[in-house]
């Protein structure tokens, strides 16, 4: 019966039917009961008993929060509530609140001072406190040593770097951080970050990492004390390491504030903290104020942007509230196109890296697409077009660059945007005139902005009639390689805008393949500046639409190597066109395929039909593959996922888990990848990608599952984070062979731990496999079946075949009488080791289907053993069950077949022979046959064989 079947009872029912679920060990399903029980309830008792009932489920699933919450509300109406109060210590006890779990367990001992469970829980609770507490002031020594050490200016540098690295240490444990931040640590930090020692700068900021990690309270004290603006100095340094430790520490202070935002925190500690908020804007203000700002170095601006990527942008699309979003736009905005419309040859401006450019392109981007309404969208292009307009129009021609620089940022971030003010009057002209300059610096920006704007087909064949000319006059006069290389990714872009479409050519018959020979001369060519190789690859990105250029590439080994290489190196930039031209040589693509019919009408009306490369085949692609892994692809990949930058975008991610797919399609392979690192680059690319790229990376987790050992391919901790995207391919929206992968997958998994079968239990994903048991497809239903079979060790997952009002068990009976082997086996394994484990379902079986009897003879008649022994297995536990079920069997042909299972000499496995011969034992300990009865059983049943 549903839950809102249920509600037309009343509360008194729905809580009825929440306990009979606590019961069978549902904690998920009760919870729910108690949850629509209490909105319909209007007895503040009776809530009072339902909280209380729901704070034991989210004890048992781990909610140690949410169990606080209800106990808590549960005393708020009864103060004498035992049960409640005793819930309330074991949540406090588990969510670290020692003192708090006291004083409840206290409470409980105090009315009830022979209770031995509320004892045992004091005693335990006293000894946790006394260690805490002694382990405190021997941390509270330590730290006083360290500090009089670093004080101490006298006292020689190594050993002053020495006791800050101590102190790093001790920042991570929780005592540690209480410790030093209760001793002035906080001081002593602002102290140290003034030093010009990069090592001690370094341990100050990763001591102020461990004081902030997790606990808002300290966050916001350190944050008011030192100073946003220490802190961004600091980040705006010059010393990257330092400006990346700094990015960190700060990465680490808004995740503390707004997880405590989101948190629902309750304790006499946290209530009396305010909101974060004001301290919140004063990090994202004085962020936005780096922007422009000349004195903050580069390295320490792309920091900057990232940590307004990570945290101003909503992180689900179900937070209707995207109130930071709008405050960012509304006030720092044009501080962010400042630095999108540098031009770093230009005198002003800010200083900036390589990465600068696509990082603000990818902040505007997320920006753009937090927003809500047309009219919210409609302003944030007001506001690009304000600022383009005001430097194209009123500031000469360094106006005219810094307007035609920004275009091109937002061409490559909110394409609509870029669109709409590339658009604006004279900016095309502009761009165009641009590109004949004689300047090198005018010439780039607008070769760049050219390129960008080929991006839509429409504009594309504008520019293929207007600007091909130009771009080909570039790369053949240009004595500028910077020049060159970019004019000919220009002519690379419009080349292949007939994608993989084998009759769509923009240009002559071997044009693309010069092409691409220029750029791969250009990749290989080390004397030039990184950023014209990473415009080579570029050009790559576009030209490997065609099959030819595949080829050519893959069997380059020097341009393939020296491709990854730049995939590891600083410029962050190189990424996507790497993992694109990467998607293309794998053909990692997805391709539909037309539906016959239509191709055949498409024809008949002589409309253009999409035609395939021959070397776009699956042998021309398998060699592809096999190439590209003997020149280093996955060191590359991993090195890519590793990336902490804007510009690893999530359509950058979705290239990289969709090679990472096509790698492991062949067996053979995965050994090899999964020794480089490649198991281990998987597991983010399937929590953090498109929601395609999470399909992919999580499939191609599930097939090195499925053929490699876990805890060698992820060891560790490593292997419990791998359950969550295999349940994720127990979707509908996933192919049927996705489904099959995972289901295989966590078969393996299943069967290594009951921690890990604990694991894929918490994942909710039970009622998905057991859904997956109906399926008609053969393959699909087996592994589902095999994947309970491995499941069924575990006692919560046995407890649901005992629940009554379901068909599991007749489910499992009805499989083991199928055609299907492989279902037969799993079925049948499945019910022995139940009927082992919970006998009392053994006198459920009958109940089942009235041809109970004739699939367990035909069990143990089968040819194949490995099912004889399951069959023989699962009658043993029936009769061991009870006598009325071994009278039932005996009764039956079940005795005959033992007989003969129980001879001795006749080939019968040893295994299947002992057991048969205990089921005999036991039948005539049960009294229901004789000894000499057996034995001229045995005899008969001899004489009777052919």
């Amino acid at each position: 019966m549903s839950v809102s079947e249920e509600e037309e009872k009343g509360p008194v029912a729905l809580k009825e039917k929440g306990n009979s679920l606590f019961k069978a060990g549902d904690m998920q399903g009760a919870a729910c009961y108690y949850t629509e029980a209490l909105k319909l309830s209007e007895s503040q008792p009776e809530k009072a008993v339902l909280y209380r009932n729901r704070a034991a489920c989210y004890l048992k699933l781990e909610l140690f929060v949410k169990a606080e919450a209800d106990a808590s509300k549960a005393l708020d109406t009864d103060p004498g509530d035992l049960k409640a109060r005793f819930r309330r210590a074991q949540a406090f006890q588990r969510l670290g609140q020692l003192d708090q779990a006291f004083h409840d367990a206290q409470r409980c001992a105090q009315v009830e001072p022979k209770n031995k469970t509320f004892n045992d829980l004091l005693r335990q609770l006293g000894i946790l406190i006394q260690q805490k507490a002694a382990q405190l002031n021997s941390t509270d020594v330590r730290v006083q040593q360290m500090f009089s050490l670093l004080l101490d200016v006298s006292a020689k540098d190594s050993d002053r770097q020495k006791a800050a690295q101590n102190l790093v240490v001790l920042s991570r444990e929780e005592a540690g951080a209480e410790q030093i931040f209760r001793n002035d640590g906080v001081k002593l930090s602002h102290q140290l970050l003034q030093s010009k020692l990069e090592d001690v700068v370094l341990s100050a900021l990763r001591m102020l990492v461990g004081l902030c990690t997790g606990h808002q309270s300290r966050t916001m004290a350190i944050v008011n004390e030192l100073g946003m603006e220490q802190l961004c100095t600091v980040m705006g340094s010059g010393a990257p390491s330092v400006s990346l430790a700094a990015c960190h520490l700060l990465q680490v202070m808004f995740e503390a504030l707004m997880g405590g935002m989101t948190r629902d925190i309750r304790g006499k500690d946290e209530a009396i903290l305010p909101e974060p908020t004001r301290e919140l804007r004063s990090m994202l203000r004085h962020l936005l104020e780096m922007m422009p700002a000349t004195n903050v170095s580069g390295p320490g601006r792309d920091s900057a942007i990232n940590l307004l990527v990570k945290q101003v942008p909503r992180k689900s699309l179900k937070n209707p509230d995207n109130s930071l979003t709008l405050w960012v736009i509304d006030q720092g905005l044009k501080k962010i196109l400042e630095v999108a419309g540098t031009v770093p040859e230009l005198s002003e401006g800010p200083p900036l890296t390589d990465n600068s450019h696509m990082s603000c392109s990818v902040l505007l981007n997320k920006l753009y697409d937090d927003l809500l309404s047309d009219e919210q969208r409609e302003n944030f292009y007001k506001l690009c077009e304000e600022y383009v307009q005001h430097h194209f129009s009123n500031l000469g021609l360094d106006g005219k660059l810094r307007s035609i620089q920004t275009v091109s940022v937002l061409l490559q971030g909110p394409s609509d945007v870029g669109n709409r003010t590339l658009e604006m009057s004279g900016m095309m002209d502009a761009v165009i005139s641009l590109c004949a300059s004689k300047d090198v610096t005018h010439q780039q920006v607008a070769v760049e902005a050219l390129i960008h704007a080929a991006g839509k087909s429409k504009r594309a064949s504008f520019i293929t009639a207007n600007g091909v000319a130009l771009l080909k006059d570039l790369y053949k006069k240009s004595e500028n390689d910077r020049i060159r290389v970019r004019a000919l990714v220009g002519l690379c872009k419009l080349g292949s805008a007939g994608g993989t479409d084998f009759s769509m050519k923009q240009f002559a018959e071997g044009s693309t393949l010069k092409l691409a020979k220029q750029c791969r001369k250009w990749l290989c060519n080390e004397e030039l500046p990184p950023t014209s190789r990473r415009w080579s690859v570029e050009g790559l990105a576009y030209l490997t639409f065609d099959a030819d250029v595949k080829e050519d590439l893959v069997e380059d080994r020097n341009a393939l190597q020296a491709m990854f290489e730049l995939a590891k190196s600083e410029d962050k930039t190189v990424l996507f066109a790497v993992g694109s031209t990467l998607v293309n040589c794998t053909n990692s693509y997805d391709v539909e395929k037309p539906d016959p019919q239509l191709l055949e009408l498409a024809k008949y009306a002589k409309q253009h039909v999409p035609k395939e490369h021959p070397k776009d085949g699956a042998s021309y692609v398998v060699k592809r593959l096999i190439k590209l892994l003997e020149a280093g692809i996955v060191s590359a990949l991993v090195c890519m996922v590793k990336q902490e930058s804007p510009a690893l975008t999530e359509p950058c991610r979705e290239c990289i888990a969709r090679v990472f797919l096509a790698l492991v399609e062949r067996q053979e392979d995965r050994g090899a990848i999964v020794a480089q690192g490649g198991g281990k680059a998987l597991i983010p690319l399937a929590s953090d990608n498109t929601d395609v790229g999470k399909i992919k990376a999580a499939q191609a987790l599930s097939k090195i599952t499925i053929t490699s050992n876990p805890e060698i391919a992820f060891p560790g901790e490593r292997i419990y984070e791998v359950v969550r995207p295999l349940v994720s391919l127990l979707s509908l929206e996933c192919t049927l062979l996705q489904n099959y992968e995972a289901l295989m997958a966590l078969t393996n998994l299943a069967g290594i731990s009951d921690r890990l079968r604990l694991k894929i239990i918490k994942e909710k994903a039970i009622p998905k496999i057991e859904g997956y048991m109906f399926e008609e497809h053969d393959l699909v239903r087996a592994s589902a079946t095999e994947c309970m079979c491995n499941l069924i060790l575990n006692t919560e997952v046995q407890k649901l075949y005992l629940t009554t009002g379901n068909d599991r068990l007749k489910l499992l009976v009805l499989f083991c009488g199928e055609e299907d082997e492989r279902l037969r086996r799993a079925a049948a394994g499945t019910l022995a080791m139940l009927t082992a484990e919970q006998p009392e379902i053994c006198a459920c079986i009958p109940g089942t289907t009235t041809h109970w009897l004739e699939i367990l003879q035909a069990l143990l008649l089968c040819e194949i053993s490995d099912l004889r022994h399951r069959g023989v297995v699962i009658v043993h536990n029936m009769m061991q069950a009870g006598k009325d079920l071994a009278d039932r069997l005996i009764e039956s042909e079940v005795l005959e077949i033992l007989c003969v299972l129980a001879r001795v000499g006749e080939g019968t496995p040893e295994a299947i022979l002992k057991i048969a011969q205990t089921c005999l034992d036991k039948a005539v300990a049960y009294g229901i046959i004789r000894g000499g009865e057996r034995e001229r059983q045995t005899e008969q049943t001899i004489g009777t064989e052919p």
